[in-house]
């Protein structure tokens, strides 16, 4: 943090309070947005969101807010290149996105522990950060301590007891203060709280580069939906895809010219030599583990950085649509 207070330290905001009304409105209308609401044995609040219920565009971006922690807006729009957009915006995005969006919490049990198969998630949204089991918390100097929480897994069957049993002892909630919500990627629910990730994945790119989040003051962003895919590792691919190379991002920050004009240059997509490849295919040449691929290649495609403190902007990379249309579209 090169001597920086950390960029949350004086940050009294819940993002689990925040993203209640949000966690309330998809348990009061799941029917209308196609998921199902259930209580597992314990008393936790189980939503599935495309597992058994098929979920929808509408249920995933609620969730995407909800994983913002209630600090971000998601919208749908009709655009040209391609029929169907995300928009993302935050006027609090190093919160939104790093202390609560990110899936940052790795979950796991073995088979011995869940007396069959074995057990991985990444947890993501507001619940992180009661638990703060992440070094990135303390890097941004925040814990949140709300009496009630909600945490989004991407996974394709219910977590175990056992997992469960961890999320409540590390949050420390009580069964009915928690609510999971269960987003495959397959699933249209999954492949929108994806790509609704286009302004977290910047986030994070400008974190792992070192620029100073305490002076990241706004975000704004867009990315191309695309159809869901009913294979899991297509869905992951084109949900990806589409911030790889169709994400778009405007981060408005505070600082010299020098590391504004620096972010703008580092941030693209374009950066890693895996560029141009589809997700899917990067994916099956590192046998399918997801910590084998380039770092750099995790950002948007296009970047514009605007310094508060000079007035300028700063642009860098560029969408490449043909390559989404090579890669999602079949001609009629």
């Amino acid at each position: 943090m090169n001597g920086e207070k950390p960029a949350l330290a004086d940050c009294k905001l819940s993002v689990n309070e925040r993203a209640a009304d949000r966690v309330a409105l998809l348990r009061r209308d799941a029917e209308a947005l196609r998921v199902q609401v259930r209580s597992d044995d314990s008393g936790v609040c189980i939503v599935d969101a495309g597992i058994d219920a098929p979920g929808s565009v509408a249920a995933g971006v609620l969730v995407g807010e909800i994983c913002m922690g209630g600090f971000g807006e998601v919208s749908v729009r009709t655009g040209q290149g391609w029929p169907t957009w995300l928009d993302v915006r935050s006027s609090q995005p190093v919160l939104a996105c790093l202390a609560s969006q990110y899936a940052g919490w790795s979950l796991a049990a073995t088979k011995e522990e869940t007396g069959g198969k074995k057990f991985f998630a990444l947890g993501s949204g507001p619940a992180r950060a009661l638990a703060c089991k992440e070094p990135l918390f303390a890097e941004l100097g925040y814990r949140d301590r709300a009496a009630a929480g909600v945490l989004v897994l991407e996974v394709d069957r219910p977590p175990p007891a056992v997992v469960i049993a961890k999320i409540l002892r590390d949050c420390g909630l009580r069964a009915a203060d928690l609510t999971l919500v269960l987003t495959p990627t397959r699933s249209a629910t999954g492949t929108t709280q994806v790509v609704a990730r286009v302004l977290e994945v910047a986030l994070h790119k400008a974190h792992e580069l070192g620029f100073a989040l305490a002076h990241v003051v706004d975000g704004v962003a867009s990315a191309p939906l695309p159809a869901p895919s009913p294979d899991g590792v297509q869905a992951m691919g084109r949900s990806n895809d589409a911030i790889l190379y169709g994400g778009r991002v405007h981060l408005t920050v505070r600082g010299d010219d020098a590391a504004a004009r620096q972010l703008a240059q580092k941030l693209p997509s374009r950066n890693s030599p895996d560029f141009g490849r589809s997700f899917a295919d990067i994916f099956a040449a590192v046998e399918y583990d997801f910590y084998k691929i380039d770092p750099a290649l995790f950002a948007p495609a296009e970047v514009w950085v605007s310094n508060l403190d000079s007035g300028n902007t700063w642009h860098g990379g560029a969408l490449e649509m043909d390559l989404l249309y090579r890669l999602w579209l079949q001609q009629a």
